[in-house]
């Protein structure tokens, strides 16, 4: 399964329940694009260092940035930019979900519901 930023996120601000869902998954996966979203995020070299600590501690694998990613997330700014709001990052995120054929967890149903080829697996952090 591929998680989305916003499940790491909750997972850093001690929600239980985020902890468990990773915790629980066999397979850990991460668009490079979750991967520079979390790094770009912290606020110092020492919060960066544990993000990748974290990462590597529980076994995430950060799948690379390919050609049909990029197309296929083209696509999609194009097919849903205007009617659902979908933006470049979320685009990534569930490309790379549909081309490695993963699931993506995620809690921001609203940046990924319109994806017709997308299982979307939902979070609810509460």
């Amino acid at each position: 399964m591929i998680f989305d930023t916003d499940v790491l996120i909750w997972v850093q601000r001690g929600n239980v329940k985020a902890a468990r869902l990773i915790d629980a998954a066999s397979e850990r996966y991460l668009s490079i694009q979750t991967s520079m979203e979390l790094l770009q995020c912290a606020r110092d070299k020492s919060q960066q260092r544990i993000i990748k600590r974290f990462l590597s501690d529980f076994r995430f694998m950060v799948l690379p940035f390919t050609e049909n990613i990029g197309h296929r997330a083209l696509v999609y700014v194009e097919e849903y930019g205007l009617s659902s709001g979908m933006r470049a990052g979320d685009a990534i995120i569930a490309a790379t979900a549909t081309e490695n054929g993963l699931p993506l967890c995620s809690g921001n149903v609203k940046h990924f519901k319109a994806v017709k080829d997308l299982e979307l697996k939902i979070f609810k952090h509460e």
